[in-house]
């Protein structure tokens, strides 16, 4: 399986290189290879030294919050060599794993728009026993369905739709996101929705670095021709935004896995975001105009009709530049029997698309997030991810209440 999130193998994205060796493989039921979907990534160094620091004040000069510069010295960090380019040191001491040390300090200008272009789908070997089988309750594998292209502009089709950025050991990755609504905060939100692994890596490592969401990504769908010479301006119309928070599940933290693992059923994440350059002092869903409802009651799969999957997938045949979706009558896959069944879709989008997320309609017949992009298997066709639930709720909960009324 692979994970969608910074590219349809386990988490990455940014490189100058493309790589093309196959997807790692591993069985599950004996019959499907899997592979972490969605992350895309490239050279640890791609994008040279950052050329700025973290959160600029007046005359230049770096301001850093106090409650992260104390977070940092208690883990021997010193701000000015992080932002210089110690953040690459991934010593596992170094790494950050525990829910509470999320740290991600601004780096002002670090994620220009040839390091964003150039995230790619890193090689990424896995372990057969990472999946433990299909004891649950399984459907018939669905037919592929061809995603389809969303036309521009992007955030005419879909507003709330956008890329995650991050760097990881392996290199620059990237994933895809929605913005959804803050029940703490009605029409002001600051929070994204996107997957477990495109944050953290799970049972093998700790938080990711330089996480920043980038809504609308390439909004007028330009050829990847074109982006070479595109502003940042062109490439991220709505501006950078970096997460300041971000959650995930506890099941993902101690058991996900290169190919998702049990912790698949619990691959989905939650951030708080803010503006690299400070904004206009509007909140991310007033800066995009939407944002979606999530559904932490989402229907059991014979009640649901249809499910519409949306990212950036990155794999080939795709290149990680354009929006696109599948729309398909969902069915089940289950990793462990003990574990949550997640919805089945079938869908030709590869990693990249990771995180994206998974819209249906409701009762009041508006679209609300029910999933988000976790699992796939290597050759593409179809995508899987979690039922949101109570675990889900949890992780939503909490940083909306973290940043109530802010």
């Amino acid at each position: 399986m692979r994970s969608i999130r910074p590219s349809f193998t386990a988490r990455r994205g940014g490189s100058a290189r493309r790589r093309t060796s196959p997807l790692p493989v591993v069985a599950l039921a004996a019959a499907l290879a899997f592979t972490v979907t969605a992350c895309e990534s490239g050279d640890a160094e791609a994008g040279g030294e950052p050329t700025a620091s973290a959160a600029a004040g007046g005359e230049g000069k770096i301001t850093i919050p106090d409650d992260i510069k104390d977070k940092l010295k208690e883990h021997g960090i010193d701000i000015d060599k992080w932002k210089d380019g110690a953040w690459k040191n991934w010593d596992r001491d170094d790494w950050l794993r525990e829910a509470k040390d999320y740290i991600n300090p601004i780096i002002e200008g670090l994620w220009d728009p040839d390091r964003m272009r150039e995230a790619e789908d890193p090689d990424r070997s896995v372990d057969d026993s990472d999946l433990s089988g299909d004891q649950g309750v399984t459907d018939p594998t669905p037919e592929p369905v061809n995603a389809r292209a969303v036309p521009p502009a992007y955030h005419a089709n879909a507003p709330e739709a956008g890329k995650v950025f991050f760097d990881s050991p392996e290199g620059t990755m990237v994933c895809s996101a929605t913005v959804v609504e803050d029940p703490a905060n009605p029409g002001k939100s600051n929070m994204v929705w996107t997957a477990g692994h495109c944050v953290h890596a799970g049972k093998s490592g700790g938080w990711y670095r330089n996480i920043a969401f980038v809504p609308s990504y390439n909004n007028a769908g330009k050829a990847t021709a074109d982006l070479e010479s595109a502003t940042k301006e062109e490439v991220a119309p709505y501006g950078v935004w970096w997460a300041d928070w971000a959650q995930t599940s506890d099941q993902w933290i101690a058991q996900g896995g290169p190919t998702g693992g049990d912790g698949a059923p619990y691959d989905f994440a939650v951030l708080h975001v803010k503006p690299e350059e400070g904004g206009n002092g509007k909140s991310l869903e007033e800066t995009v105009g939407s944002a979606l409802p999530v559904d932490f009651n989402a229907p059991a799969v014979p009640q649901v009709n249809s499910l519409k999957a949306i990212g950036y997938p990155a794999a080939a045949p795709f290149d990680g530049q354009k929006l696109f979706q599948c729309q398909d009558k969902p069915g089940r896959l289950s990793i462990n029997e003990s574990a949550p069944t997640m919805y089945r879709i079938g869908c030709t989008m590869t990693g990249g698309s990771s995180g994206g997320g998974w819209v249906a309609t409701g009762s009041d017949g508006k679209p609300a997030l029910v999933s988000n992009t976790s699992i796939g298997p290597v050759d593409s066709g179809w995508l899987a991810g979690p039922r949101l639930g109570a675990d889900a709720k949890s992780v939503f909960d909490g940083v909306s209440e973290k940043f109530a009324g802010q």
